[in-house]
C-alpha cells in the first residue's frame, strides 16, 4: 500500500499538495495523520496477494481513525471466495460503529465467480468477478449518487446473468 497525503497549503497546486511514497503504507502512513489541513481523503488499496493484508486494513484503519477521526476513508478489495475477502466488510463495519462513524459499503459484480470450460475443455478462471468499496465518513451525497450510478454500471459491466451490485450504508 503507498500513501498520498496532501501535506501543505490548500491554495498550492495539486501536484505540489501531493505526495508518492515508495514505502510500506500500513507501517508508515498514520504517522501523517491527522494532516495540516485537517481535511484529507486515505484511499487504501492493497495488493490483497498475501492473506494477512485483510487484517493489515483493519488494523490500519483501527490506528488511523484513533489518529484522524475526521478523515474520510476509502478501502478498496476484492469479492473473491476467501474468508478474509468476505470478513473485511463485517470488520470496517464494527470499527466504523466503535467510532461513531457513518459508513457506505457499495459493491459491484460484474459475472460468475465460477471457473467455466473453454471451447476445447479447458477449465478457466474467472478473473475478478466482483469488488467492494467500502468508506468511512463518507460525503452525505454519495449514497444518492451512487444509487443511480451503480445499477447503470451493473447493466452496462455485466457479463452473465450474475452482474449485480449492492449499497448499504449505517449512521
Amino acid at each position: 500500500m503507498r500513501a498520498r497525503l496532501t501535506p501543505t497549503s490548500p491554495n498550492s497546486t495539486p501536484a505540489a499538495r501531493s505526495r508518492l511514497l515508495r514505502e510500506d503504507g500500513f507501517g508508515s502512513a498514520t504517522k501523517y495523520l491527522p494532516p495540516p489541513s485537517r481535511r484529507a481523503l486515505v484511499l487504501c488499496d492493497p495488493s490483497y496477494e498475501i492473506k494477512s493484508d485483510y487484517a493489515r486494513v483493519a488494523g490500519f484503519v483501527a490506528e488511523a481513525l484513533k489518529r484522524f477521526a475526521t478523515g474520510t476513508y476509502a478501502i478498496w478489495y476484492p469479492i473473491i471466495p476467501r474468508p478474509e475477502a468476505h470478513d473485511l466488510p463485517r470488520r470496517l463495519k464494527t470499527l466504523a460503529a466503535r467510532a461513531g462513524k457513518p459508513w457506505l459499503h457499495a459493491s459491484l459484480t460484474v459475472k460468475s465467480s465460477k471457473p467455466t470450460l473453454s471451447s476445447v475443455g479447458e477449465r478457466r478462471r474467472p478473473g475478478l468477478p466482483a469488488s467492494g468499496m467500502f468508506l468511512i465518513n463518507p460525503p452525505y451525497t454519495l449514497k444518492a449518487q451512487l444509487a443511480v450510478a451503480l445499477p447503470q454500471l451493473a447493466e452496462h459491466l455485466g457479463q452473465d446473468r450474475h452482474a449485480a451490485f449492492a449499497l448499504d450504508s449505517g449512521d
